[in-house]
């Protein structure tokens, strides 16, 4: 446990103060010792259409040397919005470092709201999954390589058509977690030959809780057509943007064939900044080195009979 600095301790319980006062039944106390509390926040209106909910978790350190913990809890709020938000969040407190920023976060966050509900969208559709973003045990996530445990099915966009019904599900393999402060990351990796193929996957995958519940799953994958000689790839971003396409960098440099990556991220509170995309590459190089893909790209064009027995021979736990 940090030391308590005494400054920053009188800043927090003046600006618990202030914030309670000015935001009345919108300031909720979760828990007082360990300094845990949500905001609600609205778009203003009358009848609300946008509203959202601001937990956070003050450090011994804030906000001299640390800023908030925080998690964004809303029905509406998907990955990509979600990022959105962390980023002006992230902005706000780079640009006031050392000061008191909750205020700052909370008429950010209303701003946004206000114009969303300005705006031509429709209202939020308050059957869709919130997302966890907090990784509140991290022991419950898989850091040694083994598989998630089968969990209740999460059902979103990945149906496939009856036709594409019997197209065989690849094996799934996962690899090791990284950590970083509270957030986690972990790839996900399976040989695929055909599109249909990396709906499947991506499917079954979704059917995992943990999984479905990350903040962004970012993908991408490419498949050899040997007729043609070229190859078919796409990635996604899921929110964070420019990921989706590293990743599918990454693999065109490692020229890797035939395989679906996904890295999926549970976001901690804490942001990461560039950090994010060193720890998703090195999640996906870690995952193709282990299942020798990178062994693959690199002997390929010496000896395609010998890696076809490499990867004939390599060791399939399925998911």
């Amino acid at each position: 446990m940090a030391a308590t600095d005494p400054e920053a301790a009188q800043r927090q319980t003046e600006e618990i103060e202030a914030l309670s006062a000015i935001y009345g039944d919108e300031w909720c106390v979760i828990d007082e010792d360990e300094k845990i509390f949500c905001i609600k926040i609205n778009d203003c209106l009358e009848h609300p259409k946008w509203t959202l909910c601001l937990q956070v978790i003050l450090p011994p350190e804030y906000p001299t040397t640390a800023p908030p913990v925080y998690q964004l809890n809303a029905p509406w709020l998907l990955g990509q919005e979600y990022a959105e938000i962390a980023n002006n969040l992230e902005e706000i407190y780079v640009r006031n470092l050392g000061e008191s920023i909750l205020y700052l976060w909370v008429e950010k966050i209303r701003e946004i709201l206000i114009e969303k509900s300005q705006s031509s969208l429709p209202g939020p559709d308050t059957k869709k999954i919130t997302e966890e973003t907090i990784v509140e045990n991290e022991e419950d996530f898989s850091l040694d390589g083994q598989l998630f445990q089968p969990d209740a099915a999460v059902t979103l966009n990945f149906d496939l058509p009856e036709s594409e019904e019997d197209e065989e599900l690849p094996p799934i393999y996962h690899g090791n977690a990284i950590t970083d402060r509270r957030s986690t990351f972990q790839a996900h990796l399976a040989p695929i030959v055909t599109p249909r193929q990396v709906k499947k996957v991506l499917a079954k995958l979704y059917e995992n809780k943990k999984i479905a519940s990350a903040t962004h799953n970012i993908y991408a994958y490419r498949i050899y057509c040997a007729d043609k000689q070229t190859f078919l790839q796409d990635s996604e971003d899921d929110g964070e943007t420019a990921a989706g396409g590293r990743l599918l960098h990454l693999m065109q440099i490692l020229n890797v064939r035939n395989v679906l990556v996904v890295v999926s991220r549970w976001y901690g509170g804490i942001l990461l900044g560039p950090d994010r995309f060193k720890h998703i590459n090195n999640c996906a190089r870690n995952i193709l080195v282990e299942q020798n893909y990178t062994i693959f790209s690199e002997n390929v064009s010496k000896h395609p009979g010998k890696n076809k027995r490499i990867r004939k021979e390599k060791k399939k736990t399925e998911c």
